[in-house]
């Protein structure tokens, strides 16, 4: 008896949220799953067509181009936004009057939309470095636009990528060092380890979970990213900065190929998944062992 109430009280509970889970992510992917084996065309479809839409995006030589930059943007992105990140941390964590001034300078570009970052990096990179470059005689190098050129542009993305989701990251590595506590790191000291001793030795493998987590939040960031990237580079020059969000909306949206266009987006629902998962248990396993 008593567990059919707990039953009961579970289904009022969650009856809601399950209910939503169901209508909004759901129903939506299994249609979407359902017509990348039709001819699609946005309205209706016409018939089945098996795999020849996987078959045709898996010919797509600029699909896997795309992909490519798109894997090349996430790792570096993880790597420099989740170091920049730790950083920041480290330093508003340290024993400042102004640390909470920092905490929230840090945190501002957060809270600024994709596309009007974009657009105010847009005229950074194109109006105000190329014009300070000029007037102050900087090398050759920075006297024109970095968003003209396919490699300068992917860096200006990493840039522009950093800058805004390091803050925060920020804020869950400062939860992590918070959570270590202060008996371990007294008893560390009057061991004699030093700052840096601490750090690596103590603190870091102590806040495993946070580094879990901001990986995490960071690889899907990544993958996800298109309100920046069009914004600021619009794909160009020529589709060479085009990340796979964009690409799959373009495939869609502008060239009118729904049917291949859904089935490159369950392909990379398919990447990101086996990513996270992958990314996750290495993470969880170093939990462990440490």
């Amino acid at each position: 008896m008593h567990k059919g109430k707990n039953i009961k009280k579970f289904l009022i509970f969650a009856a809601i949220p399950l209910s939503i889970f169901f209508i909004v992510l759901v129903v939506p992917f299994s249609q979407g799953l359902f017509l990348t084996f039709t001819d699609w065309n946005g309205f209706d479809f016409n018939k089945f067509v098996g795999l020849d839409n996987y078959a045709r995006s898996f010919e797509d030589e600029r699909f896997w181009a795309t992909l490519g930059f798109t894997a090349s943007f996430v790792v570096v992105s993880i790597i420099l936004t989740n170091v920049v990140a730790f950083s920041l941390a480290l330093l508003v964590t340290a024993k400042l009057r102004s640390a909470n001034i920092f905490r929230t300078f840090f945190f501002v570009p957060n809270l600024i939309g994709g596309v009007i970052l974009g657009v105010i990096w847009q005229f950074i990179f194109n109006r105000a470095l190329v014009s300070i470059a000029k007037n102050y005689e900087w090398p050759e190098f920075f006297q024109s636009s970095w968003l003209n050129e396919t490699d300068t542009a992917f860096w200006a993305l990493i840039i522009v990528t950093t800058w805004q989701a390091s803050g925060y990251m920020m804020i869950i590595y400062i939860t992590g060092l918070m959570s270590v506590e202060q008996d371990v790191l007294e008893a560390a000291r009057i061991d004699g380890a030093g700052a840096l001793r601490t750090l690596f030795s103590i603190k870091m493998p102590l806040m495993a979970q946070a580094f879990t987590i901001s990986l995490f939040l960071t690889l899907r960031a990544g993958f996800m990213a298109y309100d920046v990237n069009v914004a600021l580079t619009g794909g160009g020059p020529f589709r060479t900065t085009e990340l796979i969000s964009a690409h799959i909306f373009n495939e869609a949206f502008v060239y009118g190929n729904f049917d291949t266009g859904q089935s490159k987006a369950v392909m990379m629902f398919l990447i990101v998944a086996i990513a996270a998962t992958v990314q996750v248990a290495i993470s969880k396993r170093m939990e462990v062992q440490r």
